[in-house]
């Protein structure tokens, strides 16, 4: 096998000692159109599986299911309004039901009966980082780094308490069930063999995960080691392709250099699309000012017409100022979970349904929402429900938040194509 040192010395694989294929993973992605005011895109993504419509939202369904709501339900409404594209975790997946079942049961589409495109995580890092991932149970989350750090005791309490990862390599990660501690060796050969059983229409390729607070010799170190890794998916990959897409992850913290590397590196080689992840910063400031400056180079080194994913990034305050950057689509649990903690998405910002003010509010919960639930429940009825703590609750606002987000990105859409945005 060539190897190349182009960018870390360190031995990353070249294009040319990859396998020959034919494009058949993702058909021909559609850009529609760029906006004459940003560097806004309206495209199609087609997969074996129907078309993602971009910028989409992807929502997250950790072990094969959202949470609170069947399937079916955020799927409701005409196909543009729908769910197109949902987010399941590997990592889980692998440790309960296994990846062998869901191959058994004809893939996750069967297993899950779903019939729109799937993407499916490495099983190392998914960046949602509330969904439990490998490298997020190692490290915690930013803000936990960021508490940690002021208190001045240099590790988070995630950290101390749940590091369920037991060693990073060359060969992989070790880590130990969260389950029943059994130890596992996830690598980027039998991550991808992984995805392979689940059978997703996009897959991830095994990357790894440093925290905010890495030092910079750490960081370069990873991402030399996070491009070996992706590299030897990629090559594992295109051996079987199975119709399925696989998508490069550009890291570097918040280094430009390192970011700019990432990406040289990355888009040298056969990838059908781009993640971005690692970490985007301690707020929405940082994780601005970073999208700011490298989508160009992506869009510029990626052809331009390759869908670009921002990793657990899916707030309703961050999603309309990353469109003008040229992102595609954008995964989190955000949405699910304020939802079942009693908090509905609108365009005025978040509607806390357990105030007091809305137990005699006798009315549609969101004016002008077409969702199920605003179209058959009252916001007194909501507010009840959050009180007295029924199930259903959850199930009812987390139907309205899905919808929300979907109704939200086809309102960009059409902002884009109108020039506005």
């Amino acid at each position: 096998m060539r190897r190349c040192g182009t960018l870390t010395g360190t031995g990353c694989l070249c294009s040319s000692s990859l396998p020959c294929t034919q494009s058949t993973r993702l058909h021909p992605s559609g850009l529609l159109h760029r906006s004459a005011k940003s560097g806004a895109r309206v495209g199609r993504i087609h997969t074996p599986h129907g078309i993602i419509d971009t910028p989409g939202f992807v929502a997250v369904g950790t072990n094969a299911a959202l949470k609170a709501v069947d399937g079916p339900w955020a799927d409701a409404g005409t196909h543009r309004e729908g769910q197109q594209l949902m987010f399941c975790n590997t990592y889980h997946l692998l440790l309960h039901p296994g990846a062998d079942v869901v191959e058994a049961a004809g893939g996750l589409h069967a297993f899950m009966n779903r019939q729109l495109p799937l993407i499916t995580d490495s099983g190392g890092f998914q960046a949602s980082r509330a969904c439990q991932p490998v490298f997020s149970l190692a490290y915690g989350t930013v803000h936990e780094e960021v508490n940690s750090l002021k208190r001045g005791s240099g590790k988070s309490r995630h950290k101390q308490e749940h590091n369920l990862v037991a060693r990073v390599s060359e060969e992989g990660v070790t880590f130990r069930s969260y389950r029943d501690g059994a130890r596992m060796l996830l690598t980027p050969e039998s991550s991808v063999l992984a995805q392979k059983q689940l059978g997703a229409d996009i897959i991830v390729p095994l990357d790894e995960l440093p925290p905010y607070h890495t030092e910079p010799q750490v960081l370069a170190a990873s991402l030399a080691r996070s491009h070996r890794w992706m590299a030897r998916s990629l090559k594992t990959h295109l051996a079987d392709v199975r119709q399925q897409a696989m998508y490069a992850v550009v890291h570097g913290g918040l280094s430009l250099e390192l970011r700019q590397q990432s990406i040289d590196y990355l888009t040298s080689l056969p990838f059908d699309g781009f993640a971005v992840g690692g970490s985007l910063g301690k707020d929405r400031g940082d994780l601005f000012w970073l999208l700011e400056r490298i989508m160009p180079r992506l869009h510029e080194r990626g052809t331009g017409t390759k869908p670009v994913h921002i990793l657990g990034i899916a707030d309703p305050a961050s999603i309309p100022q990353l469109v003008t950057y040229g992102c595609d689509t954008f995964d989190s649990c955000y949405p699910t979970r304020v939802g079942r903690h009693g908090t509905m998405l609108t365009k005025d910002g978040p509607l806390r349904v357990i105030s007091g003010l809305y137990k005699t509010a006798f009315r549609p919960p969101v004016e002008g929402c077409t969702c199920h639930t605003c179209r058959t429940h009252s916001l007194a009825y909501l507010h009840h429900l959050v009180k007295a703590k029924e199930p259903l609750a959850a199930s009812l606002l987390t139907i309205h938040n899905v919808h929300h987000m979907n109704a939200m990105m086809a309102g960009l859409r059409r902002q884009i194509l109108a020039d506005e945005i």
